[in-house]
């Protein structure tokens, strides 16, 4: 063998040995290799007191794996690592590099955007040195998640029972916490609204209050409101047309959290689900000819599109659509994206998603015909309406009526199935016309709370706070509502959408989290930490320091927390232990909940909970790392989550919920 080529992925793997020939052997680390250790002073594998050193093992779950990889590596001329263009692709390879003694300032790491032929070869040609830059900043947010989630867990489970905190699902909970609080505390208040509806030439239309006398109208009660009504009577006057042609230009394509939030809103896929198709979509599906990857790396947050699909998408629009379709390229990156990819955009738009439909899921066939039609919409001519509003005057009183018409759909003309905007035409009237009303009516409302979080809008908001990267939002919503610290359900019977609810033991742990942590656990400080981490991909700061600065803040508050907080008192099941008399509590093992004797541990009685129907499995967007289909969340029998590889029984993988391979411990005989 001359050369040997190491992904992470299975499906991935079999994609590109396709584009490469007999010449070259592709072979898949299934994910890392290596880990934390899970060992050490306070089993955190990282040495503190040593320049916060890491101490890296190589996972149970694949020693065969890298055993192989050893095996054919003596065989290989070359090597080249080719993991996924970001951070954590960038460490996965280091970690290849150093099991396998590879020299890390050889060029042998290649990069590519796109899983076509063409990225590809083109990558092979320019191979570089492993990024340490990148590397460091990938080891530094591992460390500073290592250390924040087992110290805070390890001092929550002690204390208040709760599962486990992390540095970004904390911000997360914390942000559905204090929407909780602010609905609870808001008070409604009253408001009225009044129109005046007109028929002319048959045609419906009406009028909103717009002033009263120069002030905006502000109507706060029913004596306002028939005061109004009183003072409104025909005939009303026609003061002032005003007509102009409004643009709309198109969204720009998606980037990784727009993705997510408009698949939700638009497919009704959650971000794991919309994760996982994207990552099948990009690392290849057979299309008749064999495996292809159809879209571009489905993690990033840049806006920019490559200068040959430009060139080939202004093509297809003026032959499909025609010239005066093609619109102007635009690209608006926010202050903190890396900008290290294109936008998600098919790979080629000869896969039109009806000639390939045949070869993908519904599933599959909607994410990928909504990138197709987003990235060639953001290329096209803005689409043009004709606004016209109507001001009719009584009395003091102003009362306007808008309408809009399109006369040039624009980019529409390919995204008008994801948009929802309507035509609301008003019938031609003459400036200066007196029109008598039909009807005049006054409406009283109250102003609502905010609005809870759905799936689209936390990830919005994370976003725009700078908190977490959107590669990790899925993951976040998972780990929270597997944490049992909120539930994703509907406000009412009749409601489909679903939102984000805190759980008593959510509010419990984000209580404790603001009273000990505040100063470490609160959106600035998060935001600024992701800002750091990004300084040091870019090699203009020293991630030692950055955890050191770190550290000399959130121990000293960890020591205070355990002399301080409060235990939780237990939850008494209400019947006394059948062997010592004692009180029963319900206690909560790393298995799940269970009921145990309040004298524990000279009475060691214990008892499981009566058990519910069986709980469904769920979607997790994540792909098995053995054979590549999907993982499922279940539930075992001692009440507690796992993933679980949807092959089963061909396929046996499963992990904890954390991602983690479990670990057996043979019994004693």
């Amino acid at each position: 063998m001359k050369n040997l080529v190491i992904v992470e992925s299975p499906s991935k793997s079999k994609t590109i040995e396709k584009y490469l020939g007999k010449d070259y052997k592709v072979l898949s680390s299934k994910g890392h290799i290596r880990d934390l250790a899970i060992k050490g002073k306070e089993g955190l594998g990282v040495d503190i007191e040593n320049g916060f050193t890491p101490q890296y093992v190589i996972s149970d779950d694949k020693k065969d794996t890298v055993k192989k990889l050893k095996e054919e590596a003596k065989k290989a001329d070359n090597i080249y690592l080719a993991t996924d263009p970001d951070r954590e692709g960038e460490a996965i390879s280091w970690h290849l590099a150093q099991v396998l003694d590879l020299d890390l300032e050889a060029k042998d790491r290649i990069v590519f955007n796109e899983i076509t032929k063409t990225a590809v070869l083109n990558a092979l040609k320019e191979p570089r040195a492993i990024d340490l830059d990148l590397v460091h900043s990938q080891e530094t947010r591992r460390i500073l998640d290592r250390i924040i989630g087992f110290k805070l867990s390890k001092l929550l489970q002690s204390k208040i029972k709760s599962k486990s905190a992390g540095r970004v699902q904390s911000i997360a909970l914390r942000m559905i916490c204090d929407r909780e609080k602010e609905i609870r505390a808001f008070k409604a208040e009253e408001y009225w609204t009044i129109k005046v509806f007109f028929n002319e030439d048959g045609k419906d239309f009406s009028a909103d209050l717009y002033k009263v006398g120069t002030k905006k109208a502000a109507i706060k009660n029913k004596e306002e409101a028939d005061a109004i009504l009183a003072r409104s009577k025909d005939p009303y006057l026609l003061s002032d047309v005003k007509k102009q042609v409004k643009r709309r230009q198109a969204r720009l394509p998606f980037i990784t959290s727009t993705l997510q939030q408009e698949a939700s809103t638009k497919l009704g896929f959650g971000a794991k689900k919309t994760m996982m198709i994207a990552q099948m979509l990009y690392e290849g599906i057979d299309i008749g000819s064999g495996p292809q990857g159809l879209i571009t790396y489905m993690r990033t947050d840049s806006t920019r599109l490559s200068n040959d699909f430009i060139k080939a998408a202004d093509s297809y629009i003026e032959e499909n659509y025609g010239k005066e379709y093609i619109g102007k390229y635009r690209v608006k990156n926010d202050e903190g994206a890396q900008d290290a990819h294109e936008a998600i955009r098919p790979t080629s738009l000869e896969n039109d998603p009806e000639k390939i439909k045949s070869y993908l899921t519904n599933d599959q066939y909607k994410l990928y015909r909504f990138i197709y039609h987003r990235a060639i919409a953001s290329l096209m001519a803005d689409a043009k309406n004709d606004a016209t509003t109507y001001t009719f005057t009584t009395a003091d009183l102003t009362y306007q009526s808008t309408g809009s018409v399109l006369t040039f759909d624009g980019f529409l003309k390919a995204y008008n199935e994801y948009d929802s905007s309507k035509d609301t035409p008003l019938p031609p009237v003459k400036e200066g016309s007196e029109l008598i009303s039909k009807d005049l009516k006054a409406e009283q409302h109250f102003t609502e709370p905010p609005s809870r979080y759905t799936e689209a809008r936390l990830i919005k908001a994370l976003e725009e706070e700078g908190v977490g990267r959107p590669s990790t939002y899925a993951t976040i919503i998972d780990t929270i509502i597997a944490r049992a610290y909120v539930e994703l359900k509907t406000a009412s019977e009749s409601s489909k959408t679903k939102y984000f609810f805190p759980t008593e033991q959510g509010e419990l742990t984000d209580e404790k989290l603001k009273e000990y942590f505040s100063s470490v656990i609160n959106i600035k400080y998060t935001a600024e930490m992701e800002k750091e981490l990004d300084e040091i991909a870019s090699g203009k700061e020293d991630g030692r320091k950055a955890l050191e600065d770190f550290y000399e803040r959130f121990d000293p508050l960890v020591k205070e927390a355990y002399e301080k907080m409060d235990k939780k008192a237990p939850e008494f099941v209400g019947e006394k232990c059948p062997e010592c008399g004692g009180d029963l509590v319900y206690r909560q093992s790393r298995y799940g909940k269970f009921i145990s004797c309040s004298n524990y541990p000279k009475c060691r009685y214990t008892a499981s909970i009566e058990k519910k129907d069986k709980e469904e499995p769920e979607h997790t967007g994540k792909i098995c790392p053995e054979c590549g289909a999907e993982l499922l969340k279940r539930k075992s029998r001692y009440g507690t989550y796992f993933l679980g590889c949807s092959n089963y029984p061909k396929c046996k993988h499963i992990e904890n919920i954390d991602g983690e391979k479990p670990k057996f411990k043979r019994r004693k005989k």
